[in-house]
């Protein structure tokens, strides 16, 4: 693959994207075009542009994408349900074909002949960023610089950050306690003090959540209205999907809720330990699943239960832009046609329960399961008939083990 002379950087504006700009100017000669998305991580940005342009930046982008991250993305993964190995809502996972769907969009428009990333060569994020892009571009080219430099320690990256004059501030110069990943729907916390999954996560990992313990006494009552699967009012106010993720989170964190210390299956082959926060996704989660359970068939709810862990495999492991993730979806969001209406939950000391819903659209018929009298709605006696049917080949299995 010949030399990249243009290329376009995932950049954060902190110390190894930073790092990564000037190597890319120095080491390989490029030219280099910026690009940093708000996703809702929580931080200004705007120091990030000053930064690109101080360090030389060819051009400089900066975006903000909260609510076409939330619309675009979040909510057709939450239409299913979707959850990795039984616990991760996939709040990093989700994040990635966005980056990368602006990253190759301004290739295109910039005459970039490359795009680059700061993902290390042991996590899951170089795979997921260059799946999406090879998928929107298939010629683009992709230099990864921590797969191909020689700065391999903390302390060799630091030298040639001074060598370079890249700025390296104080708190740079010893290890960092772990890293973050943040965007609206969740922050993730790995490595260092986090890298034995025997040891309890310090409390200060935690940024977005009270501890459950301290969190309020007295559990709050909110009511998120849904139309076709998304969640779009709470407590009757109407709001967009980036306003109702925010509002989620900023209710979640107050009472401790969506907090998760897991230990997971990367794609390329290890385990890792990661401490990640989800408030506003676990009240979403569990409010879906309530409208769900009124307004979606028994055997459509199923299919979509073991549909699931396929299909949030494949967000995990950077399929998004895969024909096999687009066929799922088109057939989640044909369940959710007819998935309308509100759900009361109950905010407390790290729950987010369900404990009302009701819909226009509900198949839910009081007639049928009271124990009262029914008005003839349900005959009692078909009962018998059917499970005679249901039972003929297990009486028919246990007739001939007994001979």
């Amino acid at each position: 693959m010949s030399a990249p002379k243009k290329v376009v950087l995932a950049y954060s504006g902190g110390l190894d994207t930073s790092i990564i700009l000037k190597w890319l100017m120095v080491e390989k000669g490029c030219e280099v075009v910026t690009f940093t998305a708000d996703l809702g991580q929580g931080e200004e940005l705007e120091p990030a542009r000053a930064k690109a342009e101080q360090m030389g930046a060819a051009a400089i982008y900066v975006e903000d994408l909260r609510e076409e991250f939330v619309r675009d993305f979040c909510m057709p993964m939450f239409r299913a349900n979707a959850v990795y190995e039984g616990q991760y809502l996939l709040g990093t996972s989700i994040a990635r074909p966005l980056i990368s769907k602006r990253l190759v969009e301004i290739a295109r428009a910039e005459g970039a002949d490359a795009i680059a990333h700061g993902a290390t060569g042991k996590g899951n994020d170089q795979v997921r960023f260059e799946l999406a892009a090879y998928a929107l571009e298939p010629d683009i080219k992709v230099v990864a610089p921590w797969r191909d430099w020689d700065l391999t320690s903390r302390t060799r990256l630091i030298e040639w950050a001074m060598e370079h004059q890249v700025q390296v501030p104080k708190d740079k110069h010893g290890e960092a306690p772990f890293s973050v990943d943040a965007n609206l729907l969740h922050t993730s916390s790995e490595g260092k003090v986090l890298e034995d999954p025997a040891e309890p996560a310090p409390d200060y990992v935690y940024q977005r959540t009270v501890n459950p313990e301290d969190a309020p006494d007295t559990p709050e009552i909110v009511e998120i209205g849904f139309a076709k699967g998304d969640p779009v009012s709470l407590n009757g106010e109407a709001l967009s999907p980036a306003e109702m993720l925010t509002r989620l989170n900023e209710l979640g964190g107050r009472h401790g809720i969506g907090r998760l210390d897991l230990v997971e299956g990367r794609y390329v082959g290890m385990k890792s330990r990661g401490i990640y926060e989800t408030p506003g996704g676990t009240i979403w989660l569990a409010a879906h699943r309530g409208i769900e359970s009124i307004c979606l068939d028994r055997g459509a709810a199923h299919l979509k239960d073991e549909l699931m862990p396929r299909y949030a495999e494949l967000i995990y492991n950077g399929y998004w832009f895969s024909p096999e993730r687009e066929m799922l979806q088109a057939l989640i969001d044909r369940s959710q046609e007819r998935v309308n209406g509100t759900v009361r939950m109950k905010l407390y000391k790290g729950s987010a329960s369900c404990i009302g819903r009701w819909s226009e659209d509900s198949l839910y018929s009081e007639a049928h399961v009271t124990f009262e009298e029914d008005a003839g709605a349900y005959d009692q006696k078909d009962a018998e008939g059917f499970i005679k049917l249901n039972a003929l080949r297990l009486r028919l299995l246990a007739k001939r083990n007994a001979r």
